[in-house]
């Protein structure tokens, strides 16, 4: 939980508020299949539901009242995979911004997997 200081208070946000926020945010990205988890049982990795996004993200919180967050996504195939991740950064940093008043130091996208084409 991150803590705000505003004028008229103290706001608490938890984990799941930038979890939520930031797994929309990604995957209303142009060329995200979703959101991935790699399973500690079998070690592949898996496509989240849009209601199990949270274990995809992991948030950090810095000293200086700041987040650091980290993504796995799935891409789908044939996408170029730096423009992707480019606009994952750009969109990411831009909602969490806007809609907590937490400044984001930074977010960093790993991509697990790409999508096979279907034949």
């Amino acid at each position: 939980m991150i803590k705000v200081q505003t004028a008229r208070g103290e706001i608490t946000i938890s984990n799941a508020v930038f979890t939520t926020i930031t797994g929309a945010a990604a995957t209303n990205c142009f060329g995200v299949k979703g959101m991935a988890y790699r399973s500690m049982k079998d070690g592949l990795v898996h496509l989240l539901r849009p209601e199990a996004m949270s274990k995809g993200v992991k948030v950090t919180y810095n000293q200086e009242g700041t987040v650091s967050i980290e993504l796995h996504i799935i891409v789908e195939n044939g996408v170029n995979i730096t423009a992707v991740c480019r606009s994952i950064m750009s969109e990411v940093k831009y909602m969490v911004s806007k809609n907590t008043g937490v400044e984001v130091r930074d977010v960093n996208v790993c991509v697990d997997s790409i999508t096979v084409p279907q034949v």
